[in-house]
């Protein structure tokens, strides 16, 4: 898989009773040349997210990863509430100066990006979201969505109108109604939950679940190592030859750092 980029070692940091490892996995997929997915992977500021971009080629990569930029931490960040409120305004700014550079460079086309955001404060995790990136969670054997898509199908499902097994082959299977830079104003959707030990969440964009169900998903979580994984999910995303890029991240809570 010469195309597929690693977050580089696998990640850990711990503060408080918990331990949090994690490693992020991405490919362009069997047919896009260009990778318009963007993350973050910031266990000791306990922060990770998944951005996946649109716009075209070049409006997409650049959307993406001025988004993560923004969301980019320093050193030493300390995980606690202020940061809920901090990512939220970095995520309102970012989506101004990105509908800001789409009058500028691209005469008014629409340019923006998906987000799914994981934070960790204490015994809490908390998703920010927009868009049709997913967060999950994977305990005790059960896997969970937290966040729900914002998009078109999401909504048909939503009102009984499309069964969701049929949801992929719907032609505006690719609609999102929410992202970073659609709207003057940005709305994020928030889910906050208690983490227990040994919990795992996978952050994606819909490259990879376009072509892996939640029980697919679910097996490649069993192995407690984030690097194997994270591996195990693109490699089975990339073997259905997907169409869109893929980028997953998985994020384990443990109550201290394994030797």
């Amino acid at each position: 898989m010469p195309h597929v980029t690693d977050s580089g070692a696998k990640k850990a940091a711990r503060y408080g009773r918990l331990a949090w490892r994690s490693s992020f996995r991405s490919d362009p997929g069997a047919v896009r040349k260009v990778n318009e997915d963007a993350w973050l992977d910031l266990p000791e500021a306990g922060l990770w997210a998944v951005a996946d971009g649109m716009g075209g080629h070049e409006a997409g990569d650049i959307s993406s990863q001025m988004v993560v930029d923004a969301l980019n931490l320093p050193n030493g960040h300390e995980p606690t509430l202020a940061l809920v409120e901090d990512i939220s305004a970095r995520l309102r700014d970012v989506n101004a100066r990105l509908r800001a550079l789409a009058a500028e460079r691209y005469r008014g086309r629409q340019i923006g990006s998906t987000i799914a955001v994981l934070m960790a404060v204490g015994r809490r995790a908390i998703c920010l979201w927009a868009g049709d990136s997913r967060i999950y969670r994977y305990r005790k054997g059960e896997l969970a969505q937290l966040t729900r898509d914002h998009s078109h199908v999401a909504d048909l499902i939503a009102k009984g109108l499309l069964d969701a097994t049929k949801a992929s082959l719907h032609q505006h299977a690719n609609v999102i109604t929410r992202a970073v830079g659609a709207a003057e104003r940005l709305l994020l959707d928030r889910q906050d939950g208690d983490v227990e030990d040994g919990d795992v969440y996978v952050l994606c964009s819909d490259g990879l679940t376009r072509v892996l169900d939640d029980r697919e998903i679910a097996a490649a979580l069993g192995d407690p190592d984030c690097g194997k994984a994270a591996k195990a999910l693109l490699a089975a995303a990339l073997a259905r030859r997907p169409r869109d890029n893929v980028t997953v991240g998985v994020v384990r809570a443990t109550p201290h750092l394994a030797a």
